[in-house]
C-alpha cells in the first residue's frame, strides 16, 4: 500500500518541478500549483522561488512579499536574502540594510557586493560605495567587474585624471591578467584618454607578447585620432579574426575613411548570424552612402518611427518630475553612455513600486503596444519586422535623464533593445528656437565624420513620446540655458 505524501514532500516535489519549469523559461506554467501550496507551505524555498517568478513578470510587489517571507522562514539562507535586497533596490526602496545582511550571509560574493554599492548610490552615498569597492579590491584584486564599477563610479563623481587608477594596483599584483588589462584600455578608451590607453596597450604588449586585443584597440585608437595609415595596417592583420568586437572596429573605421563599399563587405556576413544586431546600425550608414536599395528597405518606412502626445495617460508631469529628480544621485554622465551635460538613474526605472512610476510604465506599455500593432506586415529579414508581435509588451531597460545648459545626446543606437525611446517630461525655455533640443534620427555619430543628416527630426513636446527601432541612429540637438528631463527606454525582443 502507498504511503501517504507529508506535505515536506510535496514542497520539495513541487520545487524540483518549479526549479525545471525556470531552467526551461517556462516559469510562469507553475505559478498556479504554487500559489495554491504556499499558503500551507513553510518551505522557504517554494516562497523564494514564487518571488523570482513574480519578479520576472513585473508583479514587484507580490514578489517583495514572498520573498520577504522566504527571508523570514530561513533567515540564515544566503540566496533568499540577496534576492529580497535586489527586489527592494529595484522596487526603489530602501535597500542598503538587506544587502548588509546578505553581504555577512555569504561574505566576498561579488554580485552581493556590486549590489550594495548600487544601494549605497541610489541612497546618495556615492562615496561610501566607492570606498567599499576599494576595501573589497584590496583583498581580491582579480576582480574585474569591480574595477569597472569603481571606474565609472569615479567618473561620474567627476573624476577625470586617474579614474582607472585602481586597475593599476591590480596590474602591479597581477601583471599577467588579460582581463585587467582589457577592461582598462576599454574604460580609457571610452574617455577618449588616447594617451593613457596607447601606454596601457604598450605596458601589456610588454607583459603578455602580442594580441588581438592590443592591436584592435590600437587601430581604432588610431582611427579616431585621424591616423589612417597606422590603423589601415593594424586592421589589414586582423582581416580573418572571428571576433565581432574586432569587426565593429574596423567597419568603423572604413566608414569614417568614405571606404562604404568596403564597410558593407565586411558587414554582411555578421547580419546573419547572432551578433547582427551590432552591425544593423552600420548597415544602415553604408547602404545609404552606396544608394543600394537595402536601405529603403530597412528604415525607409515611416512607420518604423511613432510619435504619440500621451499627457492625458500621464500622472501629472510636474509630479513625475519631482519624482524623476530624486533619483538622480550623482554629479555626471555615465562614462560609456551618450548623455554629455547631466545625469542618468541607475536601474530599472520601471521595476519601482512608486505609483507614479507604475501608471508611467503602464501607459508607456499600452502606447508601445498601438505602436507595434501599426507596423509593416512581418519580414523575417528585417531587425524590426521579423520577431513575432503576440508576446507581450516587455522591457529590457528604463531610466531618466537630466540635461542642463548646453546639454545633449550624442548620436548612438542601443544594440539590445528592439524598439527605444523618448519620452519628454520637462523642456528648457528655449525650446522652440531653430532645432534646440530635437531628437535626430538616423544622423550617424559624430565621430564618424559624416556629412550625412538625420533622415527625421522630433520636436520635443512635455508628454511627447517617440519610439523608434533600436539599431537607428538618435540623438538630441544642444539647447541653452534650463533643464531638459526625459525618460528613456528599450523595448526587449519578443521572445
Amino acid at each position: 500500500m502507498a504511503q501517504p505524501i507529508t506535505a515536506g514532500t510535496a514542497d520539495a516535489a513541487l520545487f524540483r518541478e518549479a526549479t525545471e519549469a525556470w531552467d526551461r523559461g517556462e516559469a510562469e506554467t507553475v505559478l498556479p500549483k504554487l500559489e495554491r501550496a504556499l499558503p500551507r507551505s513553510g518551505d522557504y524555498r517554494l516562497w523564494h522561488i514564487h518571488g523570482l517568478i513574480l519578479r520576472q513578470l513585473e508583479r514587484h510587489g507580490e514578489a517583495l512579499e514572498s520573498l520577504a517571507r522566504a527571508v523570514e522562514l530561513a533567515p540564515a539562507a544566503p540566496n533568499p536574502a540577496h534576492a529580497l535586497a535586489r527586489a527592494l533596490y529595484e522596487a526603489g526602496l530602501p535597500s542598503v540594510d538587506a544587502y548588509a545582511r546578505a553581504v555577512r550571509l555569504a561574505p566576498g560574493t561579488p554580485e552581493i557586493t556590486l549590489g550594495l554599492a548600487a544601494a549605497l548610490v541610489a541612497e546618495r552615498r556615492v562615496d561610501d560605495a566607492i570606498a567599499g569597492l576599494e576595501r573589497s579590491l584590496s583583498f581580491t584584486p582579480q576582480w574585474t567587474d569591480g574595477h569597472v564599477q569603481l571606474a565609472k563610479l569615479r567618473w561620474m563623481q567627476g573624476e577625470r585624471t586617474g579614474f582607472t587608477r585602481s586597475f593599476d594596483d591590480a596590474i602591479a599584483r597581477l601583471p599577467r591578467s588579460l582581463d585587467l588589462r582589457r577592461e582598462q584600455i576599454i574604460a580609457l578608451v571610452h574617455a577618449e584618454q588616447w594617451d593613457d590607453a596607447l601606454r596601457a596597450i604598450d605596458a601589456g604588449r610588454a607583459a603578455l607578447g602580442p594580441h588581438f586585443i592590443f592591436d584592435a584597440n590600437e587601430a581604432a585608437i588610431h582611427s579616431e585620432t585621424g591616423e589612417v595609415a597606422q590603423a589601415d595596417a593594424l586592421f589589414q592583420r586582423l582581416g580573418d579574426v572571428p571576433d565581432a568586437s574586432v569587426q565593429l572596429r574596423r567597419v568603423r573605421h572604413e566608414l569614417r575613411n568614405a571606404r562604404p563599399e568596403i564597410a558593407g563587405f565586411a558587414i554582411d556576413p555578421w547580419l546573419q548570424g547572432p551578433q547582427a544586431f551590432l552591425f544593423w546600425p552600420y548597415a544602415s550608414i553604408a547602404w545609404r552612402m552606396t544608394g543600394d536599395p537595402r536601405s529603403e528597405w530597412l528604415e525607409g518606412d515611416p512607420r518604423l518611427v511613432g510619435v504619440y502626445d500621451i499627457a492625458d495617460r500621464l500622472p501629472p508631469l510636474d509630479e513625475l518630475a519631482d519624482t524623476l529628480r530624486q533619483l538622480h544621485t550623482v554629479r555626471a554622465e555615465p562614462l560609456e553612455q551618450s548623455l554629455r551635460g547631466g545625469t542618468q538613474t541607475d536601474g530599472n526605472l520601471f521595476q519601482r513600486v512608486d505609483p507614479l512610476i507604475v501608471q508611467l510604465r503602464e501607459a508607456i506599455r499600452a502606447t508601445v503596444a498601438e505602436h507595434v500593432a501599426q507596423l509593416p506586415t512581418r519580414d523575417e529579414r528585417h531587425p524590426l519586422l521579423g520577431p513575432q508581435r503576440a508576446a507581450p509588451i516587455r522591457f529590457n531597460g528604463a531610466w531618466s535623464v537630466r540635461l542642463s545648459g548646453g546639454g545633449y545626446h550624442a548620436n548612438h543606437v542601443h544594440p539590445l533593445g528592439w524598439i527605444s525611446s523618448a519620452l519628454y517630461v520637462v523642456l528648457p525655455p528655449d525650446l522652440g528656437q531653430g532645432e534646440a533640443g530635437f531628437l535626430t534620427l538616423g544622423e550617424p555619430q559624430a565621430q564618424l565624420r559624416l556629412d550625412m543628416p538625420p533622415v527625421r527630426l522630433v520636436e520635443p513636446k512635455p508628454g511627447r513620446l517617440a519610439l523608434f527601432p533600436s539599431w537607428m541612429w538618435h540623438g538630441t540637438r544642444p539647447f541653452g540655458e534650463g533643464e531638459r528631463m526625459t525618460v528613456a527606454f528599450d523595448v526587449a525582443v519578443p521572445a
